[in-house]
């Protein structure tokens, strides 16, 4: 294994540029000398830091997915490790030492043999449904799309080696043979913030009185329903994903990975109960606070730790010259507004009417009939940039954890209009947090939105609150990039970090809960029960037997 120092020349560099920044009389020509210094460092550096060999998968061609994840490979590259990445999505301008493997880009309909529905009919699917019929349909087919893509493939015949194995945990588990077959530790990273049966596997306490399955709508999780519902949905997707979808995943092992294994690996079960780390997007700066094992990470919000990107100049000028402020609307990269039902439209236009702020509406299609004065219209906005803007009032969003992220970084109020997933959950959380209001689909009205919006835009609680919430997520020893470059290089440096896990991940459930002792002892004190209750039963008898026999010699003694 080669010799890994945590973020070396990276470190180093910011140490010179904090330091020289405290002394005015170098600030003109402080950068140029920190560039010097890291040229000379990096070349002291050199004999002593090797880089490693690092697979990243993200096989999901969600858009979304990719923007949280993407700066995971991409800053690995940056310090010198040489990353190869399995992807849909390609990049511009890449590190020389970032290598991209293809996959076919479709859409979660295409592999369902479907046409594309309206994605606000989703909104009515229980979370039982939309695993059935979407998460575990769509990610097995998706996941044999990738499988038998052509540059996989052709990657796969090839004889590489890689010193650690990243992949998104997201229903795609045939790909984590990939650790088995390069002989690596494997991390996994979610990008949303639970991963429940990742809990059973490694042992961490489930906390299910506290903390919620990520795709269930629960309003009140303290009540008795709230926890029983939890507690259910939580048992039912375990068993289904263990006993049936991970068998599926396990054939598509056998159909397209089989031939390039030299010998038979761990079940798939197994392969990802031994993850060397999980890294999960949440922070209990927001998210309630929960227990974690020492190698599960939080690192919530690791696409917002550096930003050299700029707003286009017609969307710059829009913000800036925004007199009143701008509402801005973006129902992610799934949504599409334009497919809201008319009614519902209507409502949202007869409401921006009456604004004065400019809104700023991601919207996708040409065509905007009754389009108000102060409505601008893109097909895709550049929303992290948008919403660091000093002039956004609030955002109206579908409530994806990625765009709720992106809020709390900048301090801007949401209202929130969930559809499916983790979307409700996540609402529930910033109404709790008082920084905005949750309008559920089915109560959108003329009505309803104005009273809310104008709530958000002229109630400055929720402002404060906001920026409150903001200080607080930012507030940390290392930014979220940074955290976990860390927790990966530590992997690599301790040769996958086995220290770290649960013992308990070894131990059946039975044992785990101790429902084996609490067997003997409710066994014991039943038997001691029977014990105590036949011993008083046998001196009655006694005692009514000498009693009997008292009185009869009574009787006796009288004759």
């Amino acid at each position: 294994m080669r010799h890994i120092i945590p973020n070396s020349a990276f470190v180093i560099k910011n140490v010179i540029i904090h330091i020289l920044a405290h002394f005015s009389v170098l600030q003109k020509w402080h950068q140029k000398t920190v560039s010097i210094s890291v040229l000379v460092l990096a070349t002291i550096l050199a004999s002593h830091v090797q880089s490693a060999n690092i697979l990243v998968i993200l096989t999901f061609t969600s858009k979304s997915h990719y923007i949280l994840l993407r700066p995971i490979g991409l800053e690995l590259a940056r310090r010198g490790h040489n990353v190869t990445i399995i992807t849909a999505f390609k990049e511009i301008d890449p590190p020389p030492n970032y290598q991209e493997v293809m996959i076919d880009d479709i859409e979660v309909w295409d592999v369902l043999g479907g046409e594309r529905p309206n994605i606000f009919t989703m909104v009515d699917k229980s979370a039982e449904e939309f695993h059935e019929k979407v998460l575990w349909g769509g990610l097995y087919g998706f996941t044999q799309v990738a499988l038998n893509s052509t540059e996989v493939r052709d990657f796969l015949k090839k004889d590489n080696t890689f010193d650690l194995v990243i992949s998104e945990l997201f229903f795609q588990e045939s790909f984590y043979v990939l650790a088995h077959k390069y002989k690596a530790p494997l991390v996994l990273v979610t990008t949303f913030g639970n991963c429940m049966k990742q809990n059973f596997l490694t042992g961490n306490p489930l906390q299910l009185g506290t903390v919620v399955f990520e795709y269930l709508d629960l309003i009140d999780l303290t009540s008795l329903w709230g926890r029983f519902r939890n507690a259910y949905f939580t048992m039912y997707e375990y068993f289904w994903w263990k006993f049936w979808y991970l068998e599926k995943q396990e054939q598509l092992v056998e159909t397209y990975l089989a031939e390039f294994l030299t010998d038979r690996p761990p079940s798939l079960y197994d392969i990802q109960k031994n993850a060397s780390l999980l890294m999960i997007n949440r922070h209990f700066s927001f998210h309630k606070p929960a227990a974690l094992l020492p190698n599960i990470v939080e690192i919530g919000g690791i696409h917002l730790s550096q930003s050299n990107s700029s707003l286009p100049k017609d969307l710059q000028e829009i913000l800036d010259n925004a007199e009143h402020g701008v509402v801005y609307v973006n129902f992610g990269s799934n949504i599409r507004s334009s497919e809201l039902p008319a009614n519902k439209k209507t409502a949202f236009i007869n409401v921006f009417k009456k604004l004065k702020q400019t809104v700023l509406w991601k919207w996708e299609e040409d065509q905007f009939e009754d389009k108000p004065a102060n409505l601008v219209t893109r097909k895709w906005l550049p929303q992290k940039d948008i919403l660091a803007h000093p002039n956004i009032k609030v955002f109206i969003a579908h409530g994806g954890l990625i765009g709720i992220q992106e809020a709390i970084f900048n301090g801007v109020p949401i209202v929130g209009v969930p559809i499916y997933a983790d979307q409700f959950n996540n609402m529930v959380q910033i109404q709790q947090a008082g920084i905005g209001k949750m309008l559920e689909y089915r109560d959108i009205n003329e009505n309803t939105l104005e009273n809310i919006l104008n709530d958000i835009i002229y109630n400055d609680t929720y402002k404060n609150k906001a920026k409150e919430v903001s200080r607080r997520f930012k507030d940390r020893p290392m930014t979220p990039l940074d955290t976990a470059m860390f927790w990966i290089e530590y992997v690599l440096r301790h040769k996958d970090a086995d220290f770290m896990k649960s013992p308990a991940r070894d131990m059946s459930w039975f044992r785990y809960f101790m429902l084996d002792l609490y067997t003997v002892v409710i066994t014991i004190i039943i038997v001691l029960a029977i014990l105590v209750i036949i011993g008083i039963r046998l001196i009655k008898l006694i005692s009514e037997y000498l009693m009997k026999t008292q009185q009869l010699c009574m009787k006796i003694k009288r004759l």
